[in-house]
């Protein structure tokens, strides 16, 4: 997909996220080549922008190494295959934040990703714990038997639920982060998504919602999250849509 006006708005309308379909989605990422040709879309330049700027918001919250030691147990992270910049193009190479970011932040890396082939690569690598083949709105705590976690870290895939479904998946995943010694949640779920403005716009290419601003503090609510820091990416081309990231705790 190329970077245009058009581009940026598919439907030429606003569109309800009632369009989304998981079978057509996974059916799109199932033709996408598992490499750098194929997820990145021809935006492979603004990656480490992208890494560089994830890096310093988890740092500013207090998730990072101390003296070159990693000092997060756990993460999971949702969507580790497919993330991409819905409704323009696709920035990912398989791996590229499983193994460029999170891995060199914590011990052990969980993995949510529906598409097997891109499982079947992300599975080969060393801080990889376990890995569930489905989708995020299908994932369930008990499908992580006792594990619980630092952070769960979304990014460029919760277009592909319905606002229902992402507001459900947030839900269960406040039930898994830890604890600090004083009873207080010490987790942190991240957010980390492309940003419109006016309306929700839907991208019939992979069948998947890019959300406004409003639209996403509105789901946080429902969800009984709260917004602890926020800050837009900086360092992405200015054709693309903003990204902002959000990290939420209970309320």
């Amino acid at each position: 997909m190329a970077p245009t006006d058009e581009i940026q708005n598919p439907t030429g309308a606003a569109a309800s996220d009632s369009n989304i379909d998981p079978n057509a989605s996974r059916q799109y990422w199932a033709g996408v080549d598992a490499d750098d040709n194929g997820m990145l879309g021809g935006f492979g330049h603004v990656s480490r922008s992208d890494l560089r700027g994830s890096r310093s918001f988890l740092a500013k919250l207090g998730f990072g190494r101390k003296d070159g030691v990693k000092t997060v147990q756990r993460v999971l992270e949702g969507g580790a295959g497919k993330q991409g910049m819905e409704g323009v193009t696709k920035l990912n190479s398989i791996g590229r934040i499983t193994y460029g970011l999170l891995t060199d932040l914590a011990e052990t890396v969980d993995i949510i990703e529906p598409v097997a082939k891109f499982t079947d690569v992300l599975a080969k690598g060393n801080g990889v714990g376990r890995i569930f083949n489905m989708g995020l709105e299908e994932w369930r705590p008990d499908e992580a038997g006792a594990a619980i976690y630092d952070v769960i870290w979304n990014q460029w895939c919760v277009g592909h639920l319905t606002d229902a479904q992402l507001e459900e998946y947030l839900v269960r995943c406040k039930s898994v982060l830890s604890v600090s010694e004083d009873d207080k949640i010490k987790g942190i779920i991240v957010v980390k998504e492309n940003i419109c403005t006016g309306n929700d716009l839907f991208d019939e290419l992979d069948s998947s919602v890019t959300r406004t601003e409003d639209t996403f503090k509105s789901i946080f609510e429902k969800a009984g999250l709260r917004i602890i820091k926020t800050e837009l990416q900086h360092g992405l081309p200015s054709e693309l849509y903003p990204v902002r990231m959000f990290a939420l705790k209970p309320k």
